[in-house]
Parts: structure tokens; C-alpha cells; sequence
């Protein structure tokens, strides 16, 4: 995997929002920010929150892929630490955030499916708190903030009550952290195309 940093004119902003579909660059355009971060300052520093669940053995080959893609670029394993983030993702993100640390979220799709989707099946009666928590805690973070999530609304209406549903809150989170973030990035074909900036 490359890890080409951006063009020098790309900032890095307070909070970028990259959005896109399967496969589309998303990561790859959060870890380019991160390396274009840590370039900028000997002292700086990312966090990567991540929030996938391995539930299975697929998942689980696609969490150690990302893993490996992290420690094949030696300047951003250096000074990058990862946790694990399934369901408290606001209080991560205000614990970790500091003026010298980018703190990178991958993804918010799977952090909402952690929600409304849960392997135990138990209701998601608590997302509605835990969103709006999310975005007061983003607006007020001491450093940049990158966030990951899916484009998933652009094709036909799914079949299911349950998968609508799940569009829908995807779409509406989508919607309420672009708000808050002063740039937003929408990926496809490993090209990024600026929504807001």
C-alpha cells in the first residue's frame, strides 16, 4: 500500500469527515493525513480509535490487513497507538485529543452498527445520548480529529425494515458530523473530491 502524503496545500483540518464506499480510499486518505500530521511537527503524535468488532473470520483478516498496512509504514507505526473503540467513542475521543495529537476514528459505520446492530441483540435505546454526545465532544477537541465513514445511500432502497433503518441513522450521523467539521472529504476510486472545505 502506498502512504504518498498529500500536496502541501492540502491542510490539515481542525475535523475532516471521509466519506465513501466500500473500498473506495477512505482509509488510506485518513492515514495520508496522519503522515502529513506527523510530518509537520517532531512532537506530534496519532491515535487511532478503532471500532470494528471481529465477528467473524472474515472481519477479522480485514482488521489484521489494516493492521499490517499501519506497520508497513515504518514513520506512521513510529508514533501512532491504536485502541479499540466499539460503542465509547466520545469519551475516547475527549480523553485521547490534545493540541499535538491527531486522533483518527475508522469507522463511524461500524461504530453505529455496534449500536443499532448489536451481536447480543440488545436494544439500542442509549445511541441517541451517544451521538449527541459524539458531536459535543468533537467540537470541542484540542486537536485535529479525521473521521472515517461509508457512503452507503447512493444506491437502490434496501430490502428490510432493519437494513432502512440502518441507512437512514447512517445517513443522519453522516449528515450531523459533517456539520461540525470544517472539511469533508468524499473518496471514490482512490480520488478525493472536496464536499466542504
Amino acid at each position: 500500500m502506498s502512504h504518498d502524503v498529500p500536496a502541501r496545500s492540502q491542510v490539515v483540518s481542525a475535523r475532516e469527515l471521509v466519506l465513501g464506499g466500500q473500498k473506495s480510499g477512505k482509509s488510506r486518505r485518513a492515514e495520508q493525513l496522519a503522515l502529513q500530521w506527523l510530518q509537520q511537527d517532531a512532537t506530534h503524535r496519532v491515535v487511532l480509535l478503532a471500532t470494528a468488532l471481529a465477528g467473524d473470520a472474515e472481519m477479522a483478516q480485514r482488521i489484521a490487513r489494516h493492521q499490517q498496512d499501519r506497520q508497513d509504514c515504518p514513520e506512521l507505526a513510529a508514533r501512532l497507538s491504536t485502541h479499540d473503540v466499539p460503542h465509547h467513542l466520545a469519551q475516547a475521543i475527549a480523553q485521547q485529543s490534545q493540541p499535538q495529537v491527531m486522533v483518527v476514528v475508522d469507522c463511524l459505520t461500524l461504530w453505529l452498527t455496534n449500536w443499532l446492530m448489536p451481536a447480543d441483540l440488545s436494544p439500542p435505546e442509549h445511541f441517541p445520548a451517544a451521538q449527541s454526545e459524539l458531536l459535543v465532544v468533537l467540537a470541542k477537541a484540542k486537536g485535529p480529529v479525521v473521521l472515517v465513514s461509508n457512503e452507503i445511500g447512493l444506491g437502490v432502497v434496501p430490502m428490510g425494515e432493519q437494513v432502512r433503518h440502518f441507512v437512514d441513522a447512517l445517513g443522519v450521523l453522516n449528515q450531523k458530523v459533517a456539520a461540525v467539521c470544517q472539511r469533508v472529504t468524499f473518496m471514490a476510486a482512490g480520488l478525493p473530491m472536496a464536499l466542504k472545505a
